[in-house]
């Protein structure tokens, strides 16, 4: 039986998306994302904070360009994508990262600031359908086909 590997996200870019290129040109974005569960209280009167988790975004090829090009800090956007862990050797110590592959990147809101230049006409921008397909570089970036697809 297989296994299923997916992740989305809802939430506010924390940085403007760094962007760096491979040997043979392929690009790669980096850029947090936050997201935050609401604070409650609870029926004794205690109150419970709210509770914002950070998540490392990795793009590649065509969707790190477009993210270069649309995304700032402190947009609202959704994140498809999968989990990778990494882990290399610093100091003497094994250091792990986890990190959201993107496959699928929306904007849903800009702030003021982002939409003076927009065209109030024009749908917000939207990443490339195919972003992944060019290379095949890093496999673990491609779009997969597959149920959960038509879903979503």
């Amino acid at each position: 039986m297989s296994s299923v590997n997916k992740v989305i996200l809802i939430g506010n870019v924390g940085n403007d998306p760094e962007v760096r290129y491979l040997d043979r040109g392929v690009a790669i974005a980096t850029f947090n994302l936050a997201t935050t569960e609401r604070g409650y209280i609870m029926q004794n009167g205690t109150q419970v904070p709210d509770v914002t988790e950070w998540h490392a975004i990795v793009l590649w090829r065509n969707l790190a360009e477009w993210a270069q090009q649309n995304l700032r800090k402190s947009m609202k956007i959704y994140v498809e994508g999968k989990l990778k862990t990494r882990s290399w050797e610093k100091d003497g110590q094994i250091r792990r990262k986890t990190e959201i592959i993107a496959e699928n990147v929306q904007i849903l809101y800009k702030p003021e600031q982002y939409r003076r230049n927009d065209n109030a006409a024009e749908p917000l921008n939207e990443a490339p359908e195919n972003a992944n397909d060019e290379v095949s570089e890093a496999p673990e970036a491609q779009q997969g086909g597959g149920f959960f697809n038509n879903i979503f």
